[in-house]
């Protein structure tokens, strides 16, 4: 009996040794990594001739090859995930991963960041890269946080111009009477209301078809947009107005920023650095080409246009909106000096 009771104690005993080392080995085993590439959709409202794509696919390229296949990004053009206000509702609550963004509707979410609308802000590409890319322009992306997105560069939109159907536009008067599509953005709203036009704010989706039924007269977009959309087969006129520099942002939910390792967040900002400045470079190798074509295929363009009587047709809108920024538009324009 003491022989069988002592045989069932050293048995327990050993079982329960081997169960001890056999638990600390498991949890000394690193956990297995996963294979699993991560993958991010990408979305912008535009077709694939546009800049925005062209942004997007060398983003795509960079992450890809910079973190050797651990990232993947599928692109969504189009409006296919939605237009640019669902979009960046859909990163807040991180049912869309990224995009690149107007930041046109990216003021709705963050006001401050509308001070880059304000008409006749930059003369020239130059002084607005300038700003995006230093520290007001970083402070601005920085300040996305705080509505759960996360900024990672400016791409852009660019200069934009005065399409419509109706007749020349040289001076501000030709804009009077006007119905003109603009973006849902009070600054553009109050820039083209003082310039007289009837303005209808919309989607770029809707305006397309309010364009093509004639609801609408025109528009205002940049060189590679008007020529990208063949505005000619609905717009008779094109004015080189370059009254606002619009800059696109890839923007990002920033939920879905914070769960990438940090080495793959530093990737994301440098490659979306070196793609939106590709952007910019090809939109500005593209513009006189696309002028031309845009001509050949019955477009009025009017090339020349003096901006001194619209820079002080809109003198309201910076009178409503210069001290709305905080100290923004000051340091823009000493910055400029």
């Amino acid at each position: 009996m003491k022989k069988s009771l002592m045989y069932l104690l050293c048995l327990i005993l050993a079982v329960s040794l081997v169960g001890g080392c056999a638990q600390k080995a498991a949890e000394e085993e690193p956990a297995a990594v996963s294979d699993e590439p991560i993958k991010l959709r990408l979305a912008h409202v535009v077709n694939e001739k546009d800049g925005f794509h062209v942004a997007a696919l060398k983003f795509k390229e960079l992450v890809e090859q910079k973190t050797g296949g651990k990232v993947q990004i599928d692109i969504y053009p189009n409006a296919t995930l939605g237009d640019e206000r669902t979009l960046l509702e859909g990163m807040q609550m991180g049912t869309v991963d990224m995009g690149v963004i107007t930041n046109g509707p990216v003021a709705n979410f963050l006001p401050e960041i509308a001070v880059f609308e304000l008409p006749f802000l930059f003369s020239n590409p130059a002084e607005a890269y300038s700003v995006l890319d230093g520290d007001i322009g970083q402070e601005l992306l920085n300040k996305l946080e705080t509505v759960q997105l996360k900024g990672l560069a400016y791409a852009e939109r660019g200069f934009r111009n005065l399409t419509n159907s109706k007749r020349a536009v040289n001076t501000p008067d030709d804009v009077k009477g006007l119905k003109i599509r603009v973006m849902e953005n009070p600054v553009y709203i109050d820039t083209f209301q003082a310039l007289g036009a009837n303005t209808v704010p919309m989607a770029w989706t809707e305006a397309l078809t309010a364009l093509q039924q004639k609801t609408i007269d025109g528009q205002e977009n940049p060189v590679n947009v008007i020529y990208s959309y063949k505005l000619s087969e609905t717009q008779k006129y094109l004015s080189m107005t370059r009254h606002t520099y619009a800059p696109a942002i890839f923007v990002m939910s920033l939920d879905k920023f914070n769960q990438l390792p940090e080495g793959i967040q530093t990737v994301f900002k440098e490659c979306a650095q070196e793609a939106a400045e590709y952007e910019r470079q090809v939109n500005a190798d593209n513009e006189a080409q696309q002028l031309d074509e845009i001509e050949n295929q019955g477009m009025e363009v009017i090339r020349e246009i003096d901006t001194t009587p619209f820079k002080e047709a809109v003198k309201s809108v910076y009178d409503k909106y210069g001290d709305k920024f905080g100290n923004y538009l000051t340091r823009i324009q000493e910055q400029l000096k």
